[in-house]
């Protein structure tokens, strides 16, 4: 201590406040045995003074003031008196040393004790004015701050520590070389670690305020001196610094005191989480695609919680396990790549990306992590919206789409070994695992679904209440016996409850096909009683109770007659597509989106080398049981481009002959096709039947050719266009005599469509559809004639084809052959005054 502070006035104040008097303020909770005796080693010592003074644990409450202000009233009258015992109190309870008098002229405490010639006052409040400590009074009568729940405002202790760049990451062999025992402090915002706990100047500083992130590990057996409990932080200058300690609570402590410090009052909520990791992310959702924003974010357990800017206070949160999507995806922004996570949930759609890419990796990991399968609990599996294991829905599907019809299905055994490398594929990332016809075995999908309701941690019907399933078949009234199956069903834990109502469903499905499959409710009973209750064997009573949940599956879970209707017209799509398609040479499975492209909103079906699209967009609406309005016109419309490009198929086109194309394609798997309203069909019919074929069109558009050899970059740029005598001449501006490029009409396939991340729209402006009138020259209808009977059935030719078509890849020599191979080169056309076009 500086020797030169030992003023006159100070040296008496501490004998007029005196150790005993003193002592009833910072000792006036301190407990028995919390108390420090004589023969206690340094390192208790310092903890205890540290409790005392730096953190106030043991301090008198204060329990006649509610808030600071009554706090800050008392100490102005406090100073102008001579107990500094009683200032002391008030200033160390919460009273802010610097607070407004309300005196224009003596606008201090300090200055009031002087007015007031209190010299030892004076003293005390000039050796105090840059004191910060909680508050500690109480509000609404209850203590606001107490020495066990308040966070410490100052840590001390020996940590382990290692350091690394990003570019240098951790690893297991660098924390056993590298890891140092350093005394660690935390203080006025600075984390310093020092060599030893005698040293007095630091080795290094961490400015709590750089910090973006922070994880919380599980115990690390890495040293020969044990476990040690692990926390990393990362900065803002992609520096990261992992700390160790012996134990998980010091652990803890270090962490929340940490995060407490760079995590702002708005986002405290997430403090009160027991995250593992926690920090700032930019963000944007679908109420602002336009702009990112930053927003804190916290992950404990399988949900992330956050607090987004400019939003409310409330903390909002995903459930990692439902998610529909989870991808990563690059993107440019301000001339720079930066890699953005997609999560969608049900009602939310958020992307978020990172300060650095170090960061950004960490949440993705952290996110994947948690979002994924945890044990064998059926709560712990990776869910779909409704709350149902993503593996269970798939199975489902897979069997209602291909299985129906299929003889004897569940009671066919598949093969062990697929079954069991299906299995562990689903147990390791469900929501990644595609069940595709052809590459997986009907045989096998089924013993899936089984073996994995047999092997849940606890049975679908709980094992808890057995005893009640069981003894509800004494009821011999039925309608009794569904009330009391009804009133089993509610008591189940929720996800148990929607997996059974899903897993019934099928079952009553399946049942409703027997007459093709031959699986009556009795024998789907035998085959799924075992793994439903999951007992050795199976009694007739057990086969009893399941055989009345199908049997009574509308009664049980409230089924409506016009989902039972939608049900058995499903059905007899699917089993009547079956039985004209199944045998056929030549055809393509494919996979068609209704209305969006969303997991629970595709088809799989299978296309034959004759189909036509008009004929797919009828079966579509079928199976979906859609009924268009009078004015209505719904279509299938191919995207490409991952999204961005989309066009509407002629209700002639062959839909196959146009799915083989994407084999061309830099990225065929981002191509699809999605059935959706066409909601400008009437103006593209009325600019059609208007213009004539002869006229001469020219004028600006924005244009890029891909891959781009007369334009730099890969970006629109502006051009001046002139169709004449059935070619497309390309200027570089309007006063230039001799064209870039010159396009014979004939030798284009125009891809109509919608470029989504421009501002302007080429599907429908004005003064580029001539070119779509090119496409339809010989046939300007966009719809099927009004007098044409709608096309029920996409099966013309069964014996048309004898090739496998899946996969076909085109030979180079070919694509040369051809002047303009459709997709090689896209030509994407855009008029900055396009009218509004459909989503």
């Amino acid at each position: 201590m500086d020797a030169n502070i030992w003023s006159n006035e100070l040296i008496e104040l501490f004998i007029v406040v005196g150790n005993k008097r003193a002592n009833s303020f910072w000792a006036g909770n301190l407990q028995l045995n919390e108390e420090l005796h004589m023969d206690d080693p340094v390192d208790k010592r310092i903890t205890f003074v540290i409790q005392k003074y730096k953190e106030g644990r043991f301090r008198k409450t204060c329990f006649l003031f509610n808030t600071k202000e009554e706090l800050n009233k008392a100490l102005c009258a406090a100073v102008v008196k001579p107990d500094v015992l009683e200032t002391m109190t008030l200033l160390f309870s919460g009273a802010d040393v610097m607070c407004a008098t309300g005196d224009p002229v003596y606008s201090t405490p300090y200055l009031l004790a002087k007015k007031a010639g209190q010299r030892l006052q004076m003293e005390f409040l000039y050796h105090n004015k840059f004191s910060d400590f909680p508050k500690y009074y109480n509000t609404h009568s209850e203590c606001v701050s107490s020495p066990d729940s308040s966070e410490s405002s100052f840590l001390c202790e020996f940590l382990y520590k290692v350091s690394f760049n990003a570019s240098k990451p951790f690893t297991e062999k660098k924390l056993k070389e590298e890891c140092d025992r350093r005394w660690c402090t935390l203080e006025s915002g600075f984390l310093s670690y020092y060599e030893n706990d005698k040293a007095t100047t630091p080795n290094g500083m961490i400015d709590i305020g750089d910090i973006i992130c922070l994880v919380i590990h599980k115990a690390d057996n890495f040293l020969s001196t044990g476990a040690i409990f692990t926390f990393e932080i990362y900065l803002l200058s992609e520096r990261v610094f992992l700390f160790g300690a012996e134990t998980a609570h010091s652990q803890r402590k270090w962490a929340r005191a940490i995060a407490k410090r760079f995590v702002p009052l708005v986002a405290e909520c997430l403090l009160d989480r027991d995250y593992d990791v926690i920090g700032q992310l930019y963000y944007k959702d679908c109420h602002n695609l336009d702009h990112w924003r930053k927003g804190w974010f916290a992950i404990e357990k399988s949900s992330l919680h956050f607090h987004l800017e400019l939003e409310n206070t409330q903390e909002g949160s995903v459930h990692l396990r439902r998610l529909q999507e989870l991808t990563v995806s690059s993107v440019i922004q301000n001339g720079e790549k930066i890699d953005v996570l997609l999560l969608v949930e049900k009602g939310r759609t958020l992307y978020i990306h990172g300060h650095t890419k170090l960061d950004f990796t960490v949440w993705h990991t952290a996110i994947e992590k948690a979002a994924g399968t945890d044990g064998n609990a059926l709560q712990d599996q990776q869910l779909s919206k409704n709350d149902v294991p993503i593996i269970v829905n798939s199975c489902i599907a897979f069997v209602t789409q291909y299985g129906l019809g299929s003889k004897h299905i569940y009671l066919k055994s598949g093969n062990p070994a697929q079954v069991k490398e299906l299995l562990e594929s689903f147990q390791k990332d469900a929501r990644s695992v595609k069940l595709r016809a052809g590459t997986k075995q009907l045989e096998d999908v089924t013993d899936v679904l089984k073996c994995f309701l047999s092997r849940i941690d606890d049975a679908l019907l709980t094992k808890e209440l057995y005893p009640f399933w069981i003894s509800a078949l004494d009821t011999q009234d039925e309608r009794e016996r569904v009330r009391k199956y009804t009133a089993f069903i509610q008591t189940l834990p929720p996800v148990n409850r929607a997996t059974l109502a899903a897993l019934i469903e099928h079952l009553y499905r399946v049942q409703k096909c027997s007459e093709i499959n031959h699986m009556d409710p009795h024998n789907l009973a035998k085959m799924f009683s075992s793994c439903l209750f999951q007992t050795k064997g199976q009694t007739s009573e057990e086969v009893n109770v399941i055989e009345d949940l199908i049997i009574n599956y509308v009664q049980l879970f409230d089924v409506n007659e016009d989902q039972v209707k939608q049900m058995e017209t499903e059905n007899s799509f699917i089993t009547t597509w079956k039985d004209t398609q199944v045998s056929q040479a030549g055809d393509l499975l494919i996979e068609v989106y209704v209305e969006r492209k969303e997991p629970d909103c595709s088809i799989r079906i299978r296309v034959s080398p004759v189909t036509e699209a008009e004929e797919l967009t009828n079966y579509l609406l079928g199976i979906k049981n859609i009924i268009p309005n009078k004015d209505d016109m719904w279509t299938t419309f191919e995207v490409i481009e991952n999204g961005e490009l989309e066009r509407p198929l002629h209700y002639t086109e062959n839909v196959l002959e146009q799915v083989l194309h994407w084999s061309s394609l830099p990225d065929p798997g981002n191509a699809y096709l999605v059935l959706k309203r066409f909601l400008a069909a009437d103006a593209v019919k009325l600019y059609n039947e208007r213009n004539t074929q002869g006229s001469v069109k020219a004028g600006y558009l924005k244009y890029k050719e891909e891959p781009s050899k007369l334009l730099s970059g890969n970006k629109f740029q502006e051009r001046y266009f002139v169709l004449r005598e059935e070619n497309l001449l390309l200027y570089k501006d309007m006063k230039s005599s001799k064209p870039e490029k010159v396009l014979p009409l004939k030798s284009l396939k125009l891809y109509l469509g919608t470029y989504m991340d421009i501002d302007f729209i080429c599907f429908f402006s004005r003064d580029c559809s001539f070119l779509m009138r090119q496409k339809y020259r010989n046939h300007s209808d966009i719809r099927p004639p009004a007098g044409k009977a709608r096309k029920q059935s996409i099966t013309k030719n069964p014996k048309v084809g004898g090739l496998p078509l899946i996969p076909i890849q085109h030979e180079k020599n070919n694509l040369k052959e051809r002047s303009l191979e459709p997709w090689q080169q896209v030509f994407s056309v855009a008029y900055s005054s396009a009218p509004d076009v459909p989503d």
